[in-house]
């Protein structure tokens, strides 16, 4: 019984390796990401990318649309 859990656990142990490997691999740590409202996007943000775009032209590297009233959230890297 005690040979046969240490045998289920070591092969539980290597599906979840091989799974995790073909999932991406090891998680590459990148730095934080700042954000700030769009001083310059008017209205409602219904597309990332238009928001992406004019975070751009404000010197930022891209934008998400956020929250319950859909404003536009500029991203860089800090």
């Amino acid at each position: 019984m005690r040979t046969s859990m240490k045998m289920f656990a070591t092969l539980l142990l290597v599906v979840m390796c091989l799974l995790a490997n073909e999932m991406g691999g090891p998680m590459v740590v990148e730095g934080r990401t700042c954000e700030s409202q769009s001083h310059k996007f008017k209205g409602t943000c219904l597309s990332d990318t238009n928001c992406g775009n004019v975070c751009s032209n404000e010197g930022f590297h891209g934008g998400k649309c956020r929250g319950l009233r859909r404003r536009c959230f500029c991203t860089k890297h800090c």
